[in-house]
């Protein structure tokens, strides 16, 4: 039986695929997108890593690695906050630009080819121990775990990608913006304290400039 964070992960990757499957994405893949320094294909082709690493990294489970759950997970990455321009941003935006030479055509066949294994193959999958390969060597989460992870890329970039192009944020299930907003938060606290996060979710007379999370 699919978990219910296999279930919010798969719709919210049915949904970015048609974002990127939309012809306003492929009419304006070469100009600038809402992101710094990436075009409109780059922002679609990272969006689209999020489901398209899935089949790999669930494949390879691993053992003997500190099993971290999301909230720890968070607190031990080191790319939260760093600048536009930091080896790991540029290494992100070099690689989605790269594949996104290959153009909009092939990459909606790549995600339609994912998705429909990830739909057969998903639920099925061991909650067992994975790891992307950029990850800390020592780091692992279980497969439930990292979907979580790749749910908030998807929502975030979905953004991204939409607000490139004049379209929609796609809509997702209430339960997949639930997920990403209670990571989101405690991110935020970590990063600007407690009150900071108070005041910026409840008075807007005392709302720091900015509690954001990433």
């Amino acid at each position: 039986m699919t978990s219910t964070m296999r279930s919010l992960f798969l719709d919210a990757a049915r949904a970015a695929a048609g974002l990127i499957a939309d012809p306003k994405v492929a009419a304006a893949w070469d100009e600038p997108g809402a992101l710094p320094k990436m075009t409109v294909g780059g922002i679609a082709e990272h969006l689209a890593f999020q489901f398209l690493a899935v089949p790999g990294v669930v494949a390879e489970p691993v053992e003997g690695r500190q099993e971290l759950d999301v909230h720890d997970y968070y607190a031990q990455i080191s790319w939260i906050g760093e600048d536009v321009d930091s080896e790991f941003n540029t290494g992100i935006r070099d690689n989605a630009e790269r594949h996104s030479a290959e153009g909009p055509t092939e990459l909606v066949a790549r995600t339609t080819a994912t998705l429909t294994e990830l739909a057969a193959d998903l639920p099925s999958v061991p909650d067992h121990q994975v790891r992307m390969g950029h990850w800390p060597e020592a780091i692992s989460t279980s497969v439930d775990t990292f979907l979580r992870t790749r749910l908030l890329e998807l929502l975030i970039h979905s953004d991204d990608l939409a607000a490139s192009v004049g379209l929609d944020t796609p809509a997702v299930p209430a339960a997949a913006t639930e997920s990403v907003v209670d990571v989101l938060t405690r991110i935020a606290i970590r990063r600007h304290g407690p009150v900071a996060v108070l005041r910026g979710l409840s008075r807007v007379e005392r709302a720091p400039e900015a509690v954001n999370a990433l």
